[in-house]
């Protein structure tokens, strides 16, 4: 309904109209010449007042809408709506005086005495709920009494978060400024009731920028808190902004109080930012920490963080003082394949103090205690697609053992093949028989190697050296069934270093000398296979519930073949005057030549079987195939220069998943031969010295599998659409216990979370109990001497239970069971609160025994806002 306000058409009235006989004079020509003076004010200097309202009112209500010329007001009621510019209004009554370019909504009252229709002001972006409104067109200031707004601000996992604003009076000065007088700040989604505010009692409000408030205090449930401050500012832009990182405050018993994870932020621009946080310890102990994230679209994306630690246990003057430095660094870089489709760059770096972790007291280093190795890689690789295209890549790598503190590096590892060439054949063409199958392609592969350890770091014992390869090959069909691979290898090995021996007279020992200069040997080898594969299936019948067995073997023989390169040894004559013979090249990284002739025969025997088994749903057309064993595999070999021993024990290997979602691998050693009292292998099979024909010397098994709730369900593991979705990507990631936090959307400024049940608030389980585990079996076994021992017996498991919507705890644990212990035993507690979260970690015994506790808003506008209480780290 649209209405106009507009005065009543006049009347004419009925008098004749009579011309006038008085004829008025005409004006002179030279009116305009005339002597007679003009007035001095020829113009007002006042300016004329423009019009106020710059644009049409629209206006229109469901109940009346009523004119009132006495007051100079219009009168809107019942979802009544004005509309002027950028401004909205809409309200249960709205009063609207078109002299004074005034407007004023409030709400209105049923039948029962309840208020409905609410204001709704919106101008620009910016909108609010008030329970009533007085606006000034003129002047666009406004007065508000009781509004509710939300600001979105900061920038969380899951997009930016929600700070609901609220005033009991608000004055709007102008489009960017309010002042608020006895205001609530929150992050909950009760915005009548909510879970926790921050009171203020006066402060300016400047929308999607900030809050600068004077003294505001924390309130809980309504209950005021001792967490205080006599004025405060609250940001609430978007994005990514500079800022502090508060930090956690604690006490440990050796070091004194200590802040941690303080310092600051800093976003340089859309692709690189910067955070330095940093811990420090009333003893002198200090720690600080730098980490970068840098993308571009469509080029790369990646971070860098390093950080340092400089501990010191006890006081100084004590017999326990000790002082530790550790550091790490962890560089992540990708690039994006569309960047260039024939380059890449990418770089993993992990590198540091071996017990950097282990020693760390920070709680966000406590995933990595049992980082056992740290590897590092940093690689350029580049293609040439032109025929023949060849793959190019220069390799940076660190490889470093915790335990030992040994660190082997490459820098750099330099590689280059050429794609396999078909000399004999078109290169677009179908290759067949003997001579069009006929290969060969070129590999080169140089490294400069340094091994060392932290103690020694040195860069003295590095070794260069360099690879060519050459390998040959080919294949071919005999008698339809047997397929033949011919294969042959060139090696060229250079140096930079080599040896040489000699016994000293004067030291009555053999000395060995190293000599720096090029150096370079070869080697070569031929072989050749054969091999075919065998089905076989058994059918017992459609009618029988295993309705076929399918067996495939696939054996097949090879014979390899490498003769002595006696050429690159030298002798020299020891103390005992009996010849030694050495070769030079002992030191090279791509091995030494061999001494020895090689030629033996290799035997592998490869299986399959599984069955046709008839499908329990009555409807499938088809059986179901089961798999029984997907590999069994059976190796062997025969050394023909061996004068004894020559069958190497046989080995083999399998998987299985006869049990659903339950693989198992299993491995074992049969040696043929017997052994003797010291228990030597002895030439004398193991059946004819009153044993079996083998004789199991090892053996191993591991499987692992997962259990959850849903598969114990009417139905099994079957899920609904949204459950499947939801169960993609459960947010584990590298942490095993990390809840997977859902976001929630879809919801209003006043909707409340709702749980399955329709609860509202505190939503229960009645007969469901969510949980999830999984399970590693792990057991190896060991015979080579008779001593009959499980090296190896563990299992390991870790889960998660749901008690409630929102109590979950999380496991992680294992049993020795030779050792008859338990492995790091870790248990995680978390809470949701709304909009809070509380987590309670522990680590009850053990080398890491620890608790951890955090309680803290989980909004990231005042995530500051927490307490943190940890203990310290047991060490042994």
């Amino acid at each position: 309904m649209h209405s106009f306000a507009q005065e009543d058409p006049i009347t004419p009235l009925p008098i004749k109209a009579i011309q006038d006989s008085i004829v008025a004079p005409l004006l002179p020509a030279n009116i305009l010449n005339d002597s007679i003076p003009l007035d001095s004010v020829q113009s007002d200097t006042v300016p004329k007042k423009e019009a106020a309202l710059l644009d049409q009112i629209k206006y229109k209500a469901k109940d009346y809408v009523k004119l009132s010329q006495s007051e100079n007001k219009i009168y809107l009621y019942d979802e009544a709506e004005i509309y002027y510019q950028d401004t909205e209004l809409k309200a249960g009554i709205i009063v609207l005086d078109y002299i004074a370019n005034e407007v004023y909504a409030g709400r209105i009252k049923d039948s029962t005495g309840t208020y409905s229709q609410f204001p709704y002001f919106k101008q620009g972006g910016n909108e609010v709920r008030p329970d009533s409104i007085r606006f000034n067109f003129d002047t666009q200031k406004a007065l508000i009494w009781n509004s509710r707004t939300e600001q979105q601000a900061g920038l969380g996992q899951l997009g930016s978060d929600a700070m609901k604003v609220y005033a009991e009076i608000t004055k709007k000065e102008n489009d960017s400024v309010y002042f608020l007088s006895e205001g609530k700040l929150t992050t909950s989604k009760d915005t009548v009731n909510p879970d926790y505010y921050i009171r203020i009692r006066k402060a300016k409000f400047v929308p999607k920028k900030k809050i600068i408030a004077g003294f505001s205090n924390m309130y809980i449930a309504d209950v005021p808190t001792p967490i205080a401050l006599p004025f405060a500012y609250f940001p609430l832009t978007t994005g990514r902004t500079a800022g502090l990182i508060f930090p956690t405050f604690g006490n440990d018993p050796q070091r004194g109080y200590f802040i941690q994870n303080g310092g600051y932020y800093f976003p340089f621009n859309d692709y690189v930012d910067l955070s330095l946080t940093g811990d420090y310890y009333t003893n002198g102990s200090f720690g600080f920490r730098g980490q970068s994230i840098y993308t571009k679209r469509y080029k790369f994306r990646g971070n860098i963080n390093f950080s340092f630690e400089n501990l010191i246990q006890s006081q100084r003057g004590f017999d326990d003082f000790s002082r530790s430095s550790n550091y790490n660094i962890r560089i992540q870089h990708s690039q994006d394949p569309k960047a260039s489709p024939n380059s890449r760059f990418s770089a993993s770096v992990n590198l540091g103090s071996s017990q950097f972790f282990t020693n760390s007291l920070n709680q966000i280093n406590r995933n990595d205690v049992q980082t056992n190795t740290f590897a590092s890689s940093i690689s350029y690789s580049k293609t040439f697609p032109a025929y023949p295209s060849v793959n190019t890549s220069i390799t940076l790598s660190h490889t470093q053992n915790s335990r030992t503190e040994q660190i082997v590096m490459s820098l750099p590892t330099f590689q280059a093949s050429m794609e396999r060439i078909f000399p004999f054949a078109k290169r677009d063409g179908i290759k067949k028989g003997l001579i069009q199958n006929v290969n060969f392609q070129y590999d080169v592969n140089a490294q400069n190697t340094i091994t060392t350890d932290e103690q020694n770091f040195s860069f003295d014992d590095a070794r260069i050296g360099a690879r060519h390869r050459i390998p040959l090959a080919t294949n071919f069909k005999v008698a339809k069934y047997l397929s033949v691979t011919l294969n042959g290898n060139y090696e060229d090995v250079w140096t930079l270093e080599t040896i040489n021996r000699r016994f000293d007279e004067d030291l009555q020992e053999t000395v060995t000398d190293t000599i720096a200069g090029f150096d370079r040997f070869n080697r070569y080898n031929f072989g050749a296979s054969v091999g075919t594969t065998v089905y076989g299936t058994f059918n017992f019948g459609e009618d029988k519930k295993i309705q076929a067995i399918r067996h495939v073997m696939r054996p097949s023989i090879s014979y390899n073949y490498a003769p002595s390169f006696e050429q690159f040894f030298d002798t020299f004559v020891d103390g005992n005057g009996e010849e030694v013979q050495f070769t030079p090249f002992e030191t090279s990284l791509y091995g030494r030549p061999s001494l020895n002739r090689s030629n033996s025969m290799s035997f592998s025997l490869q299986n399959t079987l599984e069955a046709k088994v008839r499908d329990k749903d009555s409807t499938a057309t088809e059986p179901r195939k089961v798999s029984i064993l997907s590999n069994l595999t059976f190796t062997t070999s025969y050394n023909f220069e061996a004068d004894s021993l020559r069958l190497s024990p046989i080995n083999m290997n399998g998987a299985t998943e006869i049990i659903k979602n339950v693989p198992i691998n299993f491995a074992a050693t049969f040696d043929p031969f017997a052994i003797d009292n010291n228990g030597r292998r002895i030439n004398t099979l193991n059946i004819n010295n009153g044993g079996g024909l083998f004789r199991l010397t090892s053996a191993r098994i591991n499987t692992g599998f997962s259990l959850n709730s849903d598969m114990f369900k009417k139905g099994g593991a079957k899920k609904s659409e949204e459950d499947s979705d939801q169960e993609q990507d459960p947010g584990y990631g590298d942490n095993p216990f990390a809840l997977n936090d859902r976001a929630r959307t879809g919801e209003t400024f006043f909707q409340r979370e709702e749980d399955d049940q329709g609860n509202v608030e505190n939503p229960t389980y009645s007969n469901k109990l969510p949980w999830d585990a999984r399970f590693t079996y792990v057991a190896t076994y060991n015979n080579n001497n008779r001593q009959r021992e499980l090296t190896n017996h563990s299992l390991m498991f870790s889960g998660n239970i749901k008690l409630t919507p929102k109590w979950e705890v999380g496991f992680n644990s294992g049993y020795d069971i030779r050792n008859k212990g338990f492995t790091d035993t870790r248990f995680i507690f978390n809470r949701d609160l709304d909009s809070f979260r509380i987590s309670f970690d522990w680590t009850p015994f053990g080398q890491f025994e620890r608790w951890y506790f955090f309680i803290g808003i989980k909004s990231s506008i005042l995530s500051d806002l927490k307490w943190e209480n940890r203990s310290q780290p047991f060490r042994r």
